[in-house]
């Protein structure tokens, strides 16, 4: 491992029951943080199921797959760069369909900037966008 690469995360990826249910929500629920689905693999490429990966630019970094079995709950925290981002995100997410799961607003029992929201996918993901810039 080169120096400076340790702790970064390349990627994720979560399991859905609903493969376009869930590609149209991600889509929507993260425009506002810049990303979009930027890959797409189908079955046969991958020699099991679709997945889509969501990113900016063309590095995915947030990928869904379908899942035959049950769904087990995730958390995944996405970085806004600022407050108003993070506030945009949670509107976009309730609009396409996602459950409020801690409107957006400071969380200083994190620390003194951390700033986010929380919404439920529709398969029950805990997925957060957080700004860490001062109020």
């Amino acid at each position: 491992m080169s120096p400076g690469t340790a702790g970064l995360l390349d990627h994720i990826g979560i399991k859905v029951a609903d493969f376009a249910r869930a590609r149209a929500f991600y889509t929507a629920a993260l425009a506002p943080l810049g990303m979009a689905c930027v890959m797409e693999v189908s079955a046969e490429e991958t020699g099991d199921v679709p997945h889509a990966g969501f990113g900016v630019g063309n590095k995915p970094v947030f990928w869904i797959g379908p899942c035959d079995g049950p769904i087990s709950g995730v958390h995944v925290a996405l970085a806004a760069p600022d407050h108003a981002t993070v506030d945009a995100f949670h509107r976009a997410a309730l609009a396409a369909g996602g459950r409020d799961n801690g409107a957006p607003g400071l969380r200083a029992h994190y620390h003194p900037s951390y700033y986010g929201a929380f919404v439920l996918c529709p398969d029950g993901h805990n997925i957060e966008a957080v700004c860490h810039l001062p109020v």
